[in-house]
């Protein structure tokens, strides 16, 4: 496959990511948050599934691969997608893209903790930017100038969340498809979720009846083509190019989040948002290894 072709694939997904903030803003409105979530999850675990199935690439895991699957259930999926859900009742879209685009940032943070993964300089000066676009998006970025909004908060530990559950996805993928874990710990998770919509939504379930053609359209569009198509082509991408060339690209994402907060939902965009954005963006770069592997390979050039 060219590599142009996997780019536009990867643009597009970002695209889809970055407009599945406003969406999940939008089903977090209308339906309980947690309840609606959980079906939202276990349908695109149900689309996965059918792919695997299709090309017959179900199998039992051992027990240290199922171990690795539990483990991205629990952080990549409940975790994560219970901080995103209720936080985004809390809080705004455009400070839930900004602050969700520092995932593979705190990736990196965590592959130095977790992997040993070495920390240099130029890493160093990275997570410093992106900490501090992180606090100028939480602190500045709203309506109400400096202030403390728990939404926000929320939304970084569903970023801490999903970035441990990438270390476990490092782990579990040497042995296991990137797709079967995707579907598998999506069909786990939606249960976790489920279980733990019980317990805090009572009637989460009677929500369900409340909702509007709209609000359904957009929660089968968030279902189907951001969690299930997006994370296919995503891992899709991986293959072909890897995970380190991908990730330059979730640099998009919040860009598309801030775009379309502003255009559907009609938030307001302050210079702490782009500020924030730019330091985020910058932080990434640095902090996540990019910089340090070109910078490598431009050292290697002009040594041969």
């Amino acid at each position: 496959m060219r590599k142009s072709l996997v780019y536009v694939q990867l643009l597009l997904v970002m695209i889809m990511w970055g407009f599945n903030v406003i969406a999940i803003k939008i089903i977090v409105g209308e339906f309980s948050a947690v309840t609606i979530t959980s079906f939202r999850i276990f349908l695109a675990a149900i689309i996965v599934c059918s792919v695997l199935i299709v090309k017959k690439q179900i199998r039992i895991p051992n027990k240290k691969e199922f171990l690795y699957i539990i483990l991205v259930s629990i952080t990549g999926v409940l975790g994560h997608h219970y901080f995103l859900s209720v936080g985004l009742t809390q809080t705004t879209a455009s400070n839930s893209g900004l602050v969700l685009g520092t995932v593979p940032l705190f990736t990196a943070i965590l592959a130095t903790i977790m992997l040993k993964e070495k920390l240099s300089l130029i890493k160093i000066i990275g997570i410093v930017f992106g900490l501090l676009g992180v606090s100028t998006v939480i602190l500045i970025g709203n309506t109400n100038g400096v202030t403390f909004n728990i939404g926000d908060i929320y939304i970084f530990f569903a970023v801490l969340s999903q970035a441990i559950s990438f270390i476990y996805i490092k782990k579990a993928t040497e042995t296991m498809g990137a797709i079967f874990v995707t579907g598998l710990t999506l069909l786990i998770g939606s249960f976790l979720l489920f279980g733990l919509s019980l317990v805090l939504e009572p009637n989460g379930l009677q929500s369900l009846k409340d909702g509007t053609a709209a609000g359904w359209s957009v929660f089968l569009a968030s279902a189907i083509f951001a969690t299930a198509v997006g994370q296919f082509l995503y891992n899709h991408a991986i293959q072909y190019i890897g995970p380190g060339k991908s990730s330059i690209f979730m640099n998009l994402s919040p860009f598309f989040a801030l775009i379309g907060s502003f255009f559907f939902l009609g938030e307001s965009i302050f210079v702490a948002h782009f500020f924030g954005f730019i330091l985020i963006v910058t932080g990434v770069l640095l902090g996540s290894g990019i910089a340090d592997r070109f910078i490598y390979k431009k050292e290697e050039r002009n040594v041969s």
